[in-house]
């Protein structure tokens, strides 16, 4: 009998065609069909005893809406029988019509219906509510997941009991996941929440990882890494969170054009079993980071979007570390510069902000001074045991690269084709705020430069660190950062920011309403009761 187990996931949509995500119960042939007569089928392919498919939608209408119907060998299995929500549709937005764009990470799985929920409502939940209400009213036309899709090293109980039926849980990694079957149970349990899978199947997404996709602090730095990969469960760990991930995130990040030229995609299709292809394409990404590239670039009308590898794509050498290996900085120069005339609006995604607030800032700027050994051999050892303790690891831990982000983003946003908004979008740090920068030399660029923080969608902060992060924008914590700066003979930044909103706490999604040259802000966070309440809205450009 037919069996979907995972999706239906709406994820490229563009021009005249989408893709479509799909997990089967057996090898067979996938078909999306759509009301207006668009469809496409795609055969299985199978990786670690799991068959997928990715289904090309083609013939789709710009500016209409249609909804769709998944078939496994010719049987419907979606929409369920028994479906509570309105039909999931495929909706392509006319290039004239403007974008709207939501993102938010760190979500961590919800229990089942019922259950007690430690980290409070669902954002993604909410929303998917909201649209089901009103299946004909505003929606999202894209959803960012800017990492933390799932938490491979913080299960939920449920899970926990599931790992303990299957291996001895007093041996390493414990109740954390190993291998690649468990990773699917992780993704089983977040993306078949009903609300989140009905959401999944009617919002395109566009995804990229952090580092709870494979463990806390992934690739902090280069001891961090050695002593990783001297542990027995590591490198199982690893491919297999890269096998994952590529699987059932990055397939659909790309468009079909991308997916036909690339040769790990085809030889997993044409082989009777892709997992041995696969695995040793995670090998080259573990040997190599600049071997294989999981950065990408969407166009949405007169909107780009820049995703980025913040995690994989690092250079970890104390004298050479950067958060983008050259490789991986030169393509984002040049997507970034490539025909600047076509977009009106550049949204960086990068699931670590760039900018943070002061104090946390010069802590970590301060403290790749003493890992790097600026003030001796001791303060390098303490440099790392607490670059380690305190998550001291976003841009702000790699200088050279924060600067050539703010040269990057000065060049492009400089000049008569300067877009109107240079919008940096991230996650992670589990509160969201709006942070402007300006340029300590020269004019600046023409273009808003923004710093869009959002996250969690489903987690918590403990009070502590609501403190923390609060005071860490003050006047005093300013003058703290200054001294560590100093201590550590910091070279200056190449920018100055403030904070222009929040932080605000809760689960939450930043939207952004872009349309010709202006563009819009909300923020909204999740209530007990399941629906989504406004905290801030604002004007970025008219």
């Amino acid at each position: 009998m037919a069996e979907l187990r995972l999706g239906p996931l709406l994820r490229y949509v563009g021009g005249s065609s989408a893709t479509v995500w799909v997990e089967a119960g057996r090898p067979g042939t996938a078909e999306v069909r759509c009301a207006d007569g668009a469809s496409g089928t795609a055969r299985t392919f199978q990786i670690c005893g799991h068959h997928y498919a990715l289904v090309p939608v083609t013939g789709l209408t710009p500016g209409a809406a249609t909804a769709y119907e998944v078939f496994l060998d010719g049987t419907r299995v979606w929409p369920a029988p028994d479906s509570r929500f309105p039909p999931s549709v495929i909706r392509v937005p006319a290039d004239d019509e403007g974008v709207r764009v939501s993102f938010g990470s760190c979500r961590w799985a919800a229990p089942a219906a019922g259950g007690d929920d430690p980290v409070g409502p669902d954002a993604l939940d909410a929303l998917a509510q909201r649209i089901a209400a009103d299946p004909d009213g505003e929606r999202p036309d894209v959803l960012l997941l800017l990492g933390d899709q799932v938490y491979a090293d913080e299960v939920s109980d449920a899970t926990r009991r599931w790992l303990a039926a299957r291996r001895d849980l007093s041996e390493p990694p414990g109740s954390e996941v190993a291998d690649y079957e468990e990773y699917t149970r992780l993704y089983y349990e977040s993306w078949l929440d009903p609300e989140v899978r009905w959401l999944l199947s009617t919002v395109p997404t566009c995804m990229i990882f952090d580092d709870h996709d494979v463990i806390d602090d992934w690739n902090t730095s280069a001891a961090w890494l050695d002593d990783m990969r001297a542990t027995p469960w590591w490198r199982e760990r690893l491919l297999s969170g890269l096998m994952s991930y590529w699987v059932h995130q990055h397939l659909g990040n790309v468009s079909p054009d991308e997916l036909a030229a690339d040769p790990v995609y085809a030889a997993v299709r044409e082989l009777p079993d892709g997992t041995d292809e696969l695995r040793a394409h995670a090998c080259r990404a573990d040997a190599d980071a600049a071997a294989v590239r999981w950065s990408y670039r969407r166009d949405f009308g007169r909107v780009r979007l820049l995703m980025v590898d913040s995690r994989a794509a690092r250079v970890l050498e104390e004298e050479n570390r950067a958060m983008l290996d050259p490789g991986e900085a030169e393509w984002l120069r040049e997507q970034v510069l490539d025909a600047r005339e076509a977009y009106d609006h550049l949204l960086i995604g990068t699931s670590l902000p760039w900018l943070l607030p002061h104090l946390v800032h010069d802590a970590e700027a301060w403290n790749a001074a003493l890992c790097r050994g600026d003030r001796g051999a001791r303060w390098a050892r303490f440099g790392e045991d607490l670059r380690r303790k305190a998550d001291l690891e976003h841009w702000a831990a790699f200088p050279a690269s924060f600067a050539a982000l703010a040269e990057l983003i000065a060049e492009v946003g400089s000049g008569a084709q300067a877009p109107a908004t240079v919008l940096v979008l991230s996650g992670d740090v589990h509160h969201a705020y709006v942070a402007e920068p300006t340029w300590v030399t020269g004019a600046g660029p023409d273009a808003r430069v923004l710093q869009l923080t959002c996250s969690p969608v489903h987690n918590a902060i403990p009070l502590a660190m609501r403190f923390g992060f609060r005071f860490g924008w003050s006047a005093v914590a300013r003058a703290l950062g200054r001294r560590f700066a100093r201590h550590g003979r910091c070279a200056p930044t190449p920018v100055k920011w403030r904070k222009k909103g929040g932080p605000w706490f809760g689960n939450q999604l930043m939207s952004l309403a872009l349309h010709g040259r202006s563009a819009r802000l909300r923020l909204e966070q999740a209530r007990a009761d399941g629906e989504l309440t406004l905290v801030e809205e604002s004007v970025l450009s008219e």
